[in-house]
Formats: structure tokens, sequence, C-alpha cells
């Protein structure tokens, strides 16, 4: 499966019912390598581990098939007192 930012991009909305999701391709267009920022109500109240696990369960076979994958998550709180806009 060959993933781009747009498509990795809506797997994230779709599954984490994320209210704000940007997803960088880090590997120059080749979709290997990604960074995303979720922010999304399911991370309320879950540690930073716990909100990469949820992360990293739901985009198990997507994660799979690429080789690097850096995420931060955030309540849209966090993300709010962080100065950042939904």
């Amino acid at each position: 499966m060959s993933l781009t930012s747009d498509s990795l991009k809506n797997i994230i909305q779709e599954r984490l019912n994320a209210d704000l999701v940007q997803v960088e391709d880090m590997s120059g267009g080749c979709g290997q390598a990604f960074a995303v920022i979720i922010v999304s109500k399911l991370f309320q109240g879950k540690n930073k581990l716990a909100r990469h696990r949820l992360v990293n369960n739901e985009l198990k076979n997507e994660i799979a098939s690429i080789h690097a994958f850096t995420q931060k998550g955030f309540t849209p709180e966090e993300w709010q007192q962080q100065g950042g806009k939904i």
C-alpha cells in the first residue's frame, strides 16, 4: 500500500475522530516517512504513552507499510492553549 499525506490524513480523521490532522511527508514525496499532529477528543484523560498506543493501534497496517512515523497528539483544549486553531 502506498500512502500519501492526503490519504493518511483522511484515515486518521476517520479512525480517531480527529478535529485536526496535519501530515507532513518527510520522505520527499515517496510516502515512506511521515510526521503527524493529531487533535482529538479521544486523547482526553490519556497520557502521552496511551495516546501513542491508541494511534499506533488504529494505524497498525499503515505504519507497518512505511519506514518512519512520528506523532504528536493533543486534546482540542491543549491545542488551543498552545495557540493552535481548529
